[in-house]
């Protein structure tokens, strides 16, 4: 898959969902790992399986000092780091811009000053914004709807513009609704699948914003992990922005239904208003990730979210 030769990578927000598993994967292969996050929402115990095998920055990514120390020496950096909430951005437009904007630009300063080999940033599907036409393509003129999307939209355009002014190679990977273990289902913004898990573990009514009619394209967190190995050392997918999915697309009743038959929970669902800034239907073309990364997705929706389930029960039992 990706020569990992010793190299080290960095993984900023590494102590969060998907930064962890990230990490993990990379450990696997064989990389050094150093891993920046703050812990604003990252987690020590989402780093517990790389115990004492990472180096660790405790740090804010938009703090240039702290970003320079952290790229020093890598190969690859993983910028994972960012506030990942539409409703969040909505609520806090300029603390999560300086997160996901200030952050994003200082990571790529200070890998370009660093002598970095190549950037594998983490955009987001929300920059399609609500156009109707489906599958969402990456040839799509970008219609932010949110502050969230308009902030990961803008890594994208200083990723391409660091690769094309300055010659550092980046990869923007447009991730849809990824999900899996260690997301947390705690929080006010949890994403809609461990807030329906852990509802029907709960026997707790399950919150809908809206009709549930709108529908994503859910994607498990380890075949994000893998396409983010695979756009750390492909040729073609310099300077280019690439949808990462699971390249099906299911109602939120739909998913309600099927999480309610893994766990056996007959819940009702309490439909609220729609939230600002949500898009109404969402599904990725993934021909240019076949193509420059050789990318497929390979953990079915049931499967996905069958281990997440299990790795809730514990904690979602009353």
């Amino acid at each position: 898959m990706t020569r990992s030769n010793g190299r080290l990578a960095l993984v900023t927000g590494g102590a969060g969902f998907i930064g962890s598993h990230l990490t993990d994967a990379l450990l696997a292969a064989g990389f050094s790992v150093r891993v920046l996050d703050d812990f604003s929402s990252g987690r020590e115990q989402n780093l517990s399986l790389a115990g004492g095998k990472i180096e660790l920055i405790r740090g804010d990514l938009a703090d240039p000092a702290t970003a320079a120390r952290a790229c020093d020496g890598a190969d690859v950096v993983f910028h994972e780091g960012a506030i990942p909430s539409v409703p969040r951005s909505v609520a806090e437009p300029v603390r999560t811009n300086r997160a996901n904007i200030d952050g994003t630009l200082n990571v790529l300063e200070c890998a370009r000053q660093a002598g970095v080999r190549r950037v594998v940033c983490a955009a987001s599907s929300s920059a399609y914004g609500d156009t109707e036409e489906l599958p969402k393509i990456e040839t799509m003129p970008p219609n932010p709807r949110s502050p969230y999307a308009l902030q990961k939209y803008a890594g994208e355009v200083y990723c391409r513009l660091y690769h094309e002014l300055y010659g550092l190679e980046t990869v923007a990977l447009r991730y849809f609704n990824v999900f899996g273990p260690r997301q947390d289902p705690k929080s006010e913004y949890a994403a809609v699948v461990p807030r329906f898990a852990t509802a029907c573990l709960r026997g707790e009514p399950a919150q809908i914003h809206g009709d549930g009619e709108q529908s994503r394209d859910f994607t498990f967190v380890t075949d994000t992990v893998r396409a983010n190995l695979l756009a750390a050392d492909a040729p073609a997918a310099v300077g280019q922005v690439i949808n990462v999915a699971g390249g099906r697309r299911i109602s939120l009743n739909e998913l309600l239904a099927a999480l309610q038959q893994i766990t056996g929970s007959k819940v009702a669902p309490i439909h609220g208003p729609g939230r600002v800034g949500d898009v109404r239907h969402s599904l990725a073309d993934l021909g240019r990730a076949r193509t420059l990364l050789g990318f497929e997705p390979t953990v079915s929706l049931a499967e996905g979210l069958r281990h997440t389930v299990e790795s809730l029960r514990g904690s979602a039992t009353p």
